[in-house]
Order: structure tokens, then sequence, then C-alpha cells
């Protein structure tokens, strides 16, 4: 939303913002423009895209059992587009995920390579959400892993891993597609207010920072910054899993091939499309977004020096 502010809005041209959980001031967000209404309820979406252009669709419910995932993000954005549709809007731009390719190593994959796969059903919702989007000329974006303020998966599991799994595994030499959360709100802003129009059957763009990262770098930062100690010593991937074994009903195997094995999408075409900056990569945004993580995931009143 605040890339969208800072791309250029006036009174006359407001971002309007759908929201089931509270209400948005325009005095506290600008040109702002709340609209109330839920993905899970197609009546409540009426009237949400009168007078817009573009829509972007971010909303996406991560976990939680099949059904509701069906109804939120299959059916939600069935009823999303459908009132874009009836409404005019020119333009539907989508959030997913690289989570909707088979599991496995990926080494800069283009966006027509992979296999769509999804391993879960949040995935395979999203997926679904996906098509639809496509189909009806709509742009989709796929980022990797998003890192930053509101980040509540990504470095949160790589913490619980660490917490059962306290060793390097294969090193850490893995190698992963990133981006922080503010250079991955450029380009689609930037997407938002372009001047083309609808594209036949719809375009896939990766989005993530040009330079991968190793987990070794992204546990070291998230260990620094939470007075953790760092992994001692290094195990092979079947150690983890054997370490793991029978632990807790978390999907450990996804989450271990997420921080575990090699996974980079080539995302120039997005960065050419729009002509953004991708940022100046982790080691330089990720101190921003400490204090995030901090308050998410450090008991109160712990300090980061006593934490250690």
């Amino acid at each position: 939303m605040l890339a969208l502010l800072a791309a250029g809005t006036t009174p006359e041209e407001p971002v309007r913002v759908l929201t089931h959980r509270r209400s948005l001031s325009a005095a506290e967000f600008g040109t702002v423009r709340p609209f109330h209404g839920n993905l899970a309820d197609a009546a409540s979406l009426y009237g949400a895209c009168d007078g817009v252009d573009t829509v972007v669709h971010l909303a996406s419910q991560i976990g939680g059992d099949p059904a509701s995932l069906r109804r939120v993000n299959e059916r939600g954005t069935e009823a999303l587009l459908a009132e874009a549709a009836r409404a005019g809007v020119r333009r539907v731009l989508y959030l997913s995920t690289t989570a909707v390719y088979r599991d496995g190593v990926h080494r800069n994959l283009t966006e027509c390579q992979p296999d769509l796969v999804p391993g879960s059903e949040t995935s395979r919702t999203r997926l679904a959400a996906e098509r639809a989007v496509l189909a009806a000329g709509g742009v989709v974006i796929r980022p990797h892993l998003v890192y930053g303020t509101g980040d509540t998966w990504v470095v949160p599991a790589l913490v619980d891993l660490l917490g059962r799994v306290p060793h390097w595994i294969d090193g850490g030499r893995a190698r992963m597609s990133a981006i922080a959360v503010e250079d991955l709100a450029r380009p689609i802003a930037a997407l938002a207010r372009q001047s083309w129009g609808p594209v036949p059957g719809g375009l896939v763009y990766h989005a993530s920072h040009p330079e991968p990262i190793t987990i070794r770098e992204l546990a070291t930062l998230v260990c620094g910054a939470l007075g953790r100690p760092l992994p001692a010593g290094e195990i092979t991937m079947e150690r983890a899993r054997r370490l793991l074994e029978g632990v807790g009903s978390v999907s450990w195997g996804r989450r271990l091939s997420l921080m575990a094995v090699e996974h980079r999408y080539e995302s120039s075409r997005l960065w050419r499309r729009t002509g953004c900056d991708p940022g100046p990569g982790l080691a330089a945004r990720f101190p921003g977004h400490v204090p995030w993580y901090r308050e998410l995931l450090l008991p109160s009143g712990v300090s980061v020096e006593a934490a250690g």
C-alpha cells in the first residue's frame, strides 16, 4: 500500500483497500480509502471495484482446514474477479508463491520451466487462484522467500527449525532466492501503475533479488538479531530428517527443503519490465526489520543481550 502511495496517488485517484479486520483512516493513510468486505463472503465484495482501474490482490489464507482454504483462496479469488469484471477493471495483479511448483532442487528456473505440482492444500488453492487470474488476463507475481516487517512465516520457521535442529544442514550452503518486503512492493506498484492494457492469457513473473542468499547468511543475521547461538557443527539432510521424526504435526519435510535445498529463480524479466531497482539485498535490508522480528519472536521483556 505504501509503495502505491509512493508511486503517486491523488484524492481524485485514491488507493482503495479491501479490509475485513479494521477501519483504515484517510487521515492516517492519506489517499487510502477503506472498503469493508471479505473474500469468504462474495456478497460483501459488491461495489469494491467500482471506479477501480487496477486490482492488486495480495490476500491469501496460509494454513487452516481445506474447506476454508478453498473458500478464501480459490472461491474468494473467483468472486473478486467476477466483481472486477462487472465493474470494468482493466488489470488484475495477484501475489502468489513459488510453492506452487513441485518441490525439489531448483536452479535459476524461469517462469515457464517448473512443474506446477504444489505440495500443500494452501499452495494448491493458491495455484487455483492463479489459474483464475491468468484466465481473466491478469498477471501473477511469484516470490520465493519474502522477509521483513509483517513476515510471520520465513524467519519464524527458520527459528523453529534451528531450535529443533541446531546444526548447519549440509553446511548451510543452500542458496535461495529471497526479497525484502519493501523491494517486492515496488515492482508490484509499478505494474499497477503502468499503462499497458490487458494481456491475453496472462503473464507470470518471478520476484526475487538477483543475488541469492545462503541459509547460513540468513541464519547468522537472525541469530545475531535475536541473541541466539549459531548452529553448531554440520549434519546431513537425512540426519536432520531423522531428528525431526515424530515431532509435532508440522510439515517438516517441506520446511527442511525450503531451508536446506537450493531454490533459485530467474527474476530478471520483472526488473526489466518495471524498471525498478531490486534493492541492496539481505545484508543491507535485514537490520531495518530487526525490531519486527524481536517483537514477534522474543519473549516479552527479554533483551537481546540476556537472550544470548
